[in-house]
């Protein structure tokens, strides 16, 4: 028998601290992604979704990606 530790959306933060990315559009195909600014840590679900997994990562690493993402540095 297996464990399942995934962490699930409301384990990680309330409802309430979710926020939609400002990059999310109605026109994607739905493909859109919520953060929850935690207090050392962010948390990141698919916004379809909002009761299954999620994940998080240190605010330091969620800071590097966004500026990666911002300079074009990453592909499509």
């Amino acid at each position: 028998m297996t464990t399942n530790n995934c962490l699930t959306a409301l384990s990680v933060a309330d409802e309430t601290s979710w926020f939609k990315s400002s990059y999310s559009t109605q026109d994607n195909g739905g493909g859109c992604v919520s953060i929850a600014m935690l207090t050392e840590r962010v948390g990141i679900r698919d916004s379809k979704e909002p009761n299954g997994p999620a994940l998080t990562v240190p605010g330091r690493a969620w800071t590097s990606f966004i500026g990666e993402v911002q300079a074009g540095r990453l592909c499509r």
